[in-house]
C-alpha cells in the first residue's frame, strides 16, 4: 500500500495522488505505469470502421505486412500529412533522403529525431546509401549496431554491447541503462569499473574501453529506449498503411477527429493533393463527421464555425425522423430553436450548407430575423395545441404556400461569398479570390508556390508572385520594433511575407486580410516554421488593382488577313479603349502578299485584364503573346 492525497491542478478537477516520489517507488519495487491518451489510435479505428461500412473490407490492422511496399513508397516521397511522428517538414526532407524500405529505419528515425540525437541522422542516412563508410570502434559492437549502421541510437543497444564487451549480466546492463536515463552519473561509475575489467579480459585495449565509455556519457543526453522507438513506429507504419491502401477513409478519419479549426484547410489542401474530392457542407446530405460516400468525403458539420453539438444533434434527428429539408422557414419550425439559433444559421448559409433550400445566401441572410420570428410563433401556437388540427388538413406542397417569403435580395458578389467562406470554413470552398486573374497572372509572375516546393532549385533570385493575404501576425523584436509576418495564398498554396524596419512602414497599411497583392521581393532567411513554404522579403507591393499603373510592356496579337477588316478594327477599338493601361499592341497580320504584316497602333494603350484575355478568346485563334516591363526596385 502507498499513502495517498487529494490536490487540486491548476485549472482542473482534484485529483487522487500517490504521496511518494516516482523514484522511490522505483526502489520500493513497485510498478509505475504511464497512461497516455492518443488520438492517433482513433483515428485508426475510425478508418477502420468506415473502410468496412464503404468497401464491406475488415482490416486486420493487428498484423499489418510490415514489409508493404505500397506504405514504403508513401514514406519514402514524404507523402506523411496526417502519419504519426512523421508529418513534420523536418522529418518528411529526413524521410525524402532516407527512403526508408524496412522498418528498423522507421524504428530509427523516431529515435533519431529529436534534439541530440539529430546531429546523426545525415551520418546514418549517408552511410544506409554507402556515401560514407560503416564503422564500429570494435569488432565486439557490431553485432549492437549493425542495423544502425554504427550509430548508436537506442538504450538497448548500450546493454548489449555491456554484455557482449564488458561482461555484465543482464540484470547488470539493465541497471547500466536505468544509470544513462536518468542521468545517475554515481551509479554509472560503479558499474564502469566491471565494465572496464571484463572489456580487459576480453582483450580490449584501455583506450577503446574509455571511448566507448565516453561516448555513453554524451549518449546519457538522448537516450532513447528501442521499445519505445518501436511502438510509436508501429503505430506510424499502421497509419502510413491506410493512407497508402485506404486513403479516402483515413482523411475523412483525420478530418473528423481534428480538434483545431485552423487545421482542417490544411488537411482539405492534402486530400486534393491526393485528388480526393470532398462534397460540400449540405444540411440534407452531411453527417455530424466526415464520412465515405463513393470515393468522395462528405464534409461534416462539425467543422463548420459556431455549429455546435447540441445544433448538430437536433438537426440529424429531425432530418432521419421526418425527411429532408425544403426552405429556411421548415428548418427553422422542424429543429430546437435553442440549439439553432442565430449564429447556427448565420453559420450555416455563410459555409453553403443551405445551398441546396429554397433562395440564395444574401436572402437567407437577409431573412433571418424573419426566420426566426415565424419558427417562435408556430412553436408557441404547437404548445397551445392550435395547429394541430390545421397540420391535418394540409400537405406538404399546401404547407408550403403558407410560409412566409424570402426578401428579393441580390445573391452576393463571389468575393463577398469568399469572404465569408473563409470566416466560418477557414478556406475558401467557391472559388478562390485570384481566380478572376489567373489568365493574366500565367504572364504577370514568374514563381508559384507549388513550382516552389517541387522544384526549390529553380525559385529566381527576384521573385515575382501574387497572393491573397489570409493571416497577419504582428510582433515586436527584442528592441521594441515592430515587424509583421503575413501568410498569403496563390492558386496553389501558401506562402509567407516578412515586413521588418522600412518595410514595415511602407506597406504594412496595404496589408488586410482578403486583399490581393503583388509582389517582387527576394527569399528570405526569416523562419517561422515549416521548412518547406517559401518565405521572402519585398521589394515592392502593390494592390491588383493598382497593377495597370504600374506594369507596361508589349501585347503581339497574331491574326489572319481575313478576319483583319474593317469590321474587327472597330470592334478591338471599342473594347480596348475600356481598358486603357502602359501596354503596347502589335498586330502580326498573316497575309498571302506580305506573309506576315506588324500593325501598331501608335497611341493605343491597353491593359491585359481578364476581360481582355476572354475577349481575344472569342474573337482571335491563337494565344496572344505577353512581355512585360517590371518597374525597377
Amino acid at each position: 500500500y502507498v499513502p495517498l492525497a487529494l490536490t487540486n491542478q491548476k485549472n482542473g478537477e482534484p485529483v487522487v495522488v500517490v504521496q511518494y516520489e516516482g523514484k522511490w517507488l522505483d526502489e520500493l519495487k513497485m510498478l509505475k505505469m504511464d497512461i497516455l491518451g492518443l488520438k492517433t489510435l482513433t483515428i485508426i479505428k475510425k478508418t477502420i470502421e468506415l473502410v468496412k461500412q464503404s468497401r464491406g473490407i475488415e482490416v486486420d490492422i493487428d498484423n499489418v505486412d510490415l514489409t508493404d511496399r505500397k506504405t514504403f513508397t508513401l514514406l519514402a516521397k514524404g507523402k506523411t500529412d496526417g502519419i504519426f511522428q512523421f508529418e513534420s517538414p523536418g522529418m518528411k526532407k529526413y524521410l525524402i533522403e532516407l527512403k526508408p524500405n524496412v522498418f528498423e529505419d522507421l524504428i530509427a528515425m523516431v529515435a533519431l529525431y529529436r534534439p541530440g540525437p539529430m546531429q546523426f541522422i545525415d551520418s546514418f542516412i549517408n552511410r544506409k546509401h554507402g556515401r560514407e563508410k560503416v564503422r564500429f570502434i570494435h569488432p565486439l559492437t557490431e553485432n549492437a549496431l549493425r542495423e544502425t549502421y554504427g550509430v548508436t541510437v537506442y538504450q538497448e543497444q548500450v546493454m548489449q554491447i555491456a554484455r557482449e564487451m564488458g561482461g555484465l549480466s543482464g540484470a547488470e546492463a539493465d541497471t547500466l541503462r536505468k544509470a544513462i536515463a536518468k542521468k545517475k552519473l554515481k551509479l554509472m561509475n560503479k558499474l564502469k569499473v566491471k565494465f572496464v575489467e571484463g572489456a580487459k579480459k576480453k582483450g580490449v585495449s584501455e583506450k577503446i574501453t574509455e571511448k566507448v565509455w565516453s561516448d555513453w556519457l554524451d549518449f546519457a543526453n538522448y537516450a532513447f529506449n528501442k521499445s519505445h522507438a518501436t511502438a510509436y513506429a508501429y503505430i506510424a507504419f499502421q497509419t502510413a498503411f491506410l493512407k497508402a491502401h485506404y486513403p479516402v477513409e483515413f482523411m475523412a478519419s483525420l478530418l473528423s477527429s481534428e480538434d483545431n479549426p485552423a487545421k482542417i484547410p490544411y488537411f482539405m489542401d492534402e486530400c486534393k493533393n491526393m485528388g480526393i474530392e470532398i462534397e460540400p457542407p449540405n444540411i440534407n446530405a452531411s453527417e455530424k463527421e466526415f464520412i465515405v460516400r463513393g470515393n468522395k468525403i462528405v464534409f461534416g458539420l462539425k467543422a463548420i464555425k459556431n455549429v455546435g453539438s447540441a445544433a448538430i444533434a437536433s438537426i440529424l434527428e429531425e432530418r432521419k425522423a421526418h425527411g429532408k429539408f425544403k426552405n429556411i422557414f421548415s428548418l427553422a419550425t422542424r429543429v430546437d430553436p435553442i440549439a439553432v439559433n442565430k449564429a447556427v444559421l448565420e453559420s450555416l448559409i455563410a459555409a453553403g450548407a443551405l445551398d441546396e433550400l429554397e433562395g440564395n445566401r444574401a436572402q437567407k441572410y437577409e431573412a433571418i430575423e424573419k426566420v426566426l420570428d415565424y419558427a417562435a410563433s408556430v412553436q408557441t401556437e404547437k404548445k397551445r395545441g392550435q395547429m394541430m388540427l390545421f397540420d391535418s388538413l394540409l400537405d406538404d406542397e399546401d404547407d408550403d404556400k403558407f410560409l412566409p417569403k424570402l426578401p428579393e435580395v441580390k445573391e452576393w458578389s463571389l468575393n463577398y461569398k469568399l469572404k465569408k467562406e473563409k470566416e466560418i470554413l477557414g478556406f475558401y470552398w467557391s472559388g478562390h479570390p485570384l481566380n478572376q486573374y489567373k489568365d493574366i497572372l500565367e504572364f504577370f509572375v514568374n514563381i508559384t508556390t507549388e513550382k516552389a516546393e517541387y522544384e526549390p532549385d529553380k525559385v529566381p533570385d527576384r521573385i515575382i508572385i501574387a497572393g491573397v493575404v489570409s493571416d497577419i501576425t504582428k510582433k515586436s523584436d527584442k528592441k521594441g520594433n515592430p515587424f509583421a509576418v503575413v501568410t498569403l495564398e496563390d492558386l496553389y498554396g501558401k506562402f509567407e511575407l516578412a515586413l521588418f524596419g522600412e518595410k514595415y512602414q511602407t506597406y504594412f497599411h496595404k496589408i488586410d486580410e482578403g486583399k490581393r497583392v503583388f509582389i517582387f521581393g527576394r527569399k528570405s532567411s526569416y523562419s517561422n516554421g515549416g521548412e518547406n513554404l517559401l518565405r521572402l522579403i519585398p521589394d515592392s507591393l502593390y494592390l491588383m488593382e493598382e497593377l495597370s499603373q504600374v506594369l507596361s510592356g508589349r501585347v503581339y496579337l497574331k491574326v489572319s488577313e481575313e478576319t483583319f477588316n474593317k469590321e474587327f478594327s472597330n470592334k478591338i477599338k471599342k473594347e480596348f479603349l475600356k481598358h486603357t493601361g502602359k501596354f503596347e499592341l502589335y498586330f502580326d497580320v498573316e497575309t498571302k502578299k506580305f506573309k506576315t504584316l506588324r500593325i501598331h497602333p501608335q497611341k493605343l494603350r491597353i491593359f491585359p485584364d481578364k476581360l481582355i484575355i476572354d475577349f481575344l478568346k472569342e474573337n482571335i485563334s491563337e494565344k496572344p503573346k505577353i512581355i512585360v516591363n517590371y518597374p525597377k526596385n
